[in-house]
């Protein structure tokens, strides 16, 4: 068989091993929203996140409650420490029973449940962050996993063209009509791809493993098998992506809720400096041939205005913070979505030079040298070339493609638009 149609059936077998291997393993792929569902409900951090708010909720309850009341009983003896003593034939001796309650001032019950309320809201931004960050893991992880499975098939056909190619360069030399050098260098080139197999497999285990651990996995399960990627379209602008961030950014969220707690809590330390009272009344019971006591006490704390003024001047520069905080994160978060941005646009201007121009060009170029080889016009140094460069081509465009989903993923986290 010639040469050239020797390796366009190898093409072909190997396509079709290829199609008929999805086939039977198509059952076992995992889709993307499987895994993003399963993060949501298994994953450590966000079921931590969501306890903590949990907890942050049931604050608010205890803090805007009266303190708890005292009951006291009382036992007053005369002539004698013994219990009773006098209580029959002194007016002084007397069994008290009373009740004491602590009033805070006005409104400032309230107002710790403000702070505690916001401090829960405050829980739950952070949970809604735990679980974008959660996600935008999860997706990168498959991203990257499918990367690698594609190189791995790109690289295993190429392998396998290499392995033809290297008996052809034999057979030729053998008889006289190429060289020992040319066997070498594509045993060279077929020992390099041998080694990014390698290094890819390790790569992929890698991340598996660190996918496994966001979906509370035993890192002994079955792998995990992920569907090819596919472009998608960046159909938003940078504009009415960079309008979300304000409303839907995660980051934004927490902080926008650390500045309203902080809120709170400057209201509330400035009605700390109001007094609180004590309320106690007792009843005195003498016998009954005496006439019984009934006693009321009212307390006054005043609090220090040191104290008052230390803490209130405390939460005013905490608020500063926090609106400081909430300024530079927004900014930030808008830079990474523009960053973002630019290199999904651009990453996608890359791949239609690739789809469209180089991978079909070299593509092109290496079914010319080969047939130009096969004819004995050409060099083997120059099939050996030109099948590189579509072998780098073709993993470019696989990590370029990563690239872009990647970036549209963060941008997902970003902006909680839906881009893919």
């Amino acid at each position: 068989m010639p040469i050239s149609k020797r390796f366009a059936a190898l093409f072909l077998t190997g396509a079709a091993a290829c199609a008929a291997g999805q086939t039977a393993n198509s059952a076992a792929v995992t889709s993307l929203a499987q895994l993003l569902k399963e993060a949501a409900a298994s994953n450590s951090q966000i079921s931590a996140a969501r306890h903590g708010w949990q907890a942050a909720r049931q604050v608010a309850r205890q803090v805007t409650t009266l303190p708890d009341p005292t009951f006291t009983y009382q036992g007053f003896s005369v002539g004698s420490p013994r219990p009773f003593a006098g209580y029959t034939n002194s007016d002084f001796a007397y069994v008290g029973i009373g009740a004491s309650q602590e009033l805070p001032y006005p409104g400032k019950l309230h107002l710790r449940g403000q702070v505690a309320r916001q401090n829960a809201d405050l829980q739950r931004a952070q949970l809604d962050a735990t679980r974008v960050t959660v996600a935008d893991a999860v997706k990168s992880d498959y991203i990257q996993l499918a990367y690698l499975q594609k190189t791995l098939e790109i690289l295993g056909e190429n392998r396998r063209v290499m392995d033809q190619l290297i008996r052809d360069a034999t057979a030729h030399y053998q008889v006289g009509q190429g060289t020992q050098e040319e066997v070498l260098q594509a045993q060279v080139e077929r020992t390099q791809i041998v080694r990014e197999i390698t290094i890819r497999h390790q790569q992929a285990g890698q991340v598996e493993a660190n996918l496994k651990g966001l979906l509370h996995r035993d890192q002994t399960s079955p792998d995990i098998v992920v569907s090819d990627l596919v472009e998608s379209p960046l159909v938003p602008t940078s504009s009415e992506l960079l309008r979300t961030v304000r409303s839907q950014n995660p980051q934004v969220q927490v902080d926008a809720n650390a500045r309203n707690k902080q809120n709170a809590a400057l209201a509330s330390a400035k009605r700390e400096g109001k007094p609180d009272f004590d309320v106690a009344y007792m009843y005195e019971n003498t016998d009954r041939k005496y006439r019984d006591y009934y006693m009321f006490t009212l307390n006054v704390h005043l609090p220090r205005r040191r104290r008052v003024r230390a803490e209130i001047a405390e939460n005013a520069e905490m608020l500063a913070k926090s609106e400081n905080d909430l300024d530079a994160d927004l900014q930030q978060q808008m830079a990474d979505v523009q960053q973002e941005y630019v290199t999904a646009a651009g990453d996608s201007d890359l791949l239609t030079e690739y789809r469209d121009g180089l991978i079909p060009q070299s593509d092109a170029a290496y079914r010319s040298t080969l047939s130009a080889y096969a004819s004995g016009r050409g060099q083997f140094k120059n099939v050996l070339r030109s099948l590189v460069t579509v072998l780098n081509l073709k993993l470019d465009y696989a990590r370029v493609l990563a690239e872009h989903e990647t970036a549209l993923a963060h941008l997902e986290s970003l902006t909680g638009a839906t881009l893919r």
